[in-house]
């Protein structure tokens, strides 16, 4: 049983080395993982907009991108590209 034990450890071992040289390679060619965001940039900035401006509540926003309300705080607490680079000049 331990021969069986020791195997099975080494198999896991090598499933996870090419696991992770195949998680690098699709890294190399500029693909990433996860799911693909909902909402696009431009979106992503009339929603700050909005909301910003008082026009929509976060609520109402959600309701008019067909997204979840936690996805527009979500978005309100990030900081925009905009303030990113206002903040490292």
């Amino acid at each position: 049983m331990q021969m069986v034990g020791a195997f099975a450890e080494f198999e896991r071992a090598m499933l996870r080395e090419r696991t992770q040289a195949g998680l690098d390679a699709a890294r190399k060619e500029g693909r990433i993982g996860g799911r693909r965001p909902k909402l696009s940039s431009a979106q992503q900035d009339e929603i700050r907009k909005m909301v910003r401006r008082g026009e929509k509540t976060a609520a109402d926003a959600a309701r008019l991108f067909d997204i979840h309300p936690a996805t527009v705080s979500r978005l309100l607490a990030k900081p925009t590209e905009h303030a990113r680079q206002k903040r490292g000049a």
